[in-house]
């Protein structure tokens, strides 16, 4: 069972920058690979990046590719999400997830998921 919690969401103008966390529960922590999704008002859920369980692979979603860096550190049971140059059209709910299988694009693939975190970017 892993637990999610994201923080370091808030209120930022286009062409800023904030880094999200999500802080893990659960000794399998370093087993599991890590992702985020985003959901907008009246959009589906879309992906963002996601990390393997070893920190050497990396999969980022189409409108993020250049901007976003998703890391993490099992030490600290935590995954990052650094947002760089952000758009209007990066507002949205963050969702940090876990996977027992890959680091892949799909909701489905994964098993756990956080509250969300709220980003909001303003003009």
């Amino acid at each position: 069972q892993v637990h999610l919690v994201e923080s370091g969401g808030g209120l930022v103008q286009a062409g800023g920058s904030l880094r999200l966390s999500c802080a893990a529960s659960g000794r399998t922590f370093s087993t599991y690979a890590m992702g985020w999704f985003r959901q907008a008002p009246g959009k589906e859920r879309e992906f963002v990046a996601a990390i393997k369980w070893s920190g050497g692979y990396t999969n980022y979603g189409r409108s993020v590719m250049g901007r976003f860096t998703i890391s993490r550190d099992n030490a600290k049971n935590t995954v990052y999400l650094q947002m760089r140059s952000l758009k209007l059209d990066d507002t949205a709910v963050y969702y940090c997830v876990a996977s027992r299988s890959g680091y892949s694009a799909y909701v489905s693939d994964y098993d756990y998921w956080g509250q969300g975190t709220q980003v909001t970017v303003s003009s």
